[in-house]
């Protein structure tokens, strides 16, 4: 195949070969999607309803949800199918779309919790100008501004990747789309311009990364500061289950993608992917509602309204 208008098709690396096999990834991962579904729809309703989390922190969990329960619809339900009915196959246009939205929705959770940083930063560290910095407008504009930048960045690099002639074949080594793995396929002499922009997404990549890190550090310093262990357990509640986000999904996706070539292989890039693209939209919510308690009260209160009205 000389280039990528010849492939109409793609096929998805299975992840295992036996029907038996087949059926337990389809469950599993129908358990792990209804988990997500549950749990982000959850945040999102009693985040909607309860008046008392019409706050900035509360705004973006929202929106943390709502990417959440997109990403993990972008690739799952796919590979649930193809295992159900036993096939690998994907559409070019498909493989094109679950790109696209998979690198949005990833590259807005990321800019989103560089976001959900600077929030806890100026609710610790700055709490009398909290009201000024973090209104409802400069929210909205904030939340906004993470959503545009990934699309603009998940555009580019679509076009880009989907431009390219590939000269490998139609076979990727992983279960769903990505552009990594479709990079392999392209001519050994096309992938320069794809790496430019790659090389410049991290520098953004990079720069969200030392705001978060230089965020914590003042945070802990801050609160380290406060004389009560009351007030020091309060702030540390408010931060650890966004610390915790923020290191399952910068650690999982920084292992699957910079990982040793040595290491590489299709069964490993099938199995860290996971951890990366599954796991953190299942057990966000579960981090999130652990140690705060107003979130807690208001489920009970959301589950008591619907059983007992």
């Amino acid at each position: 195949m000389s280039n990528s208008s010849a492939i109409t098709e793609f096929l998805l690396l299975a992840f295992a070969d036996t029907r038996e096999l087949q059926l337990l990834h389809f469950w599993l991962f129908l358990g792990i999607y209804l988990a997500a579904l549950l749990g982000n729809g959850l945040i999102i309703t009693v985040v909607i309803c309860d008046h008392r989390l019409h706050t900035p922190m509360y705004f973006f969990l929202l929106n943390l949800s709502v990417l959440d329960l997109a990403s993990i619809s972008t690739t799952v339900p796919k590979a649930m199918a193809n295992s159900l009915w036993d096939t690998r196959v994907i559409s070019c246009t498909g493989c094109a779309a679950q790109v696209f939205f998979f690198l949005f929705l990833m590259v807005g959770e990321y800019f989103l919790l560089t976001i959900m940083a600077y929030d806890r930063y100026v609710a610790i560290c700055k709490p009398l100008h909290y009201g000024t910095l973090l209104g409802s407008r400069a929210c909205v504009h904030m939340a906004a501004a993470a959503w545009g930048s990934a699309f603009f960045n998940s555009l580019v690099h679509t076009a880009n990747t989907f431009s390219l002639p590939l000269c490998q074949g139609n076979a990727l080594d992983q279960f769903f789309c990505e552009i990594p793995q479709i990079l392999k396929l392209s001519c050994s002499h096309s992938y320069l311009r794809e790496a430019v922009v790659v090389v410049i997404s991290l520098f953004g990549v990079s720069v969200c990364f030392v705001f978060i890190v230089v965020s914590y550090v003042q945070i802990f310093r801050a609160v380290l500061r406060i004389p009560s262990q009351q007030g020091r357990h309060k702030a540390f509640s408010t931060c650890l289950p966004h610390l915790a986000v923020v290191s399952l999904f910068i650690s999982t996706g920084m292992f699957a993608h910079l990982k040793p070539p040595s290491i590489s292989s299709p069964s490993m890039d099938l199995v860290v992917a996971i951890p990366y693209s599954v796991v953190p939209p299942a057990v966000n919510p579960l981090i999130y509602s652990m140690r705060n308690q107003e979130l807690k009260d208001a489920l009970w209160k959301l589950a008591h309204l619907t059983l007992f009205r």
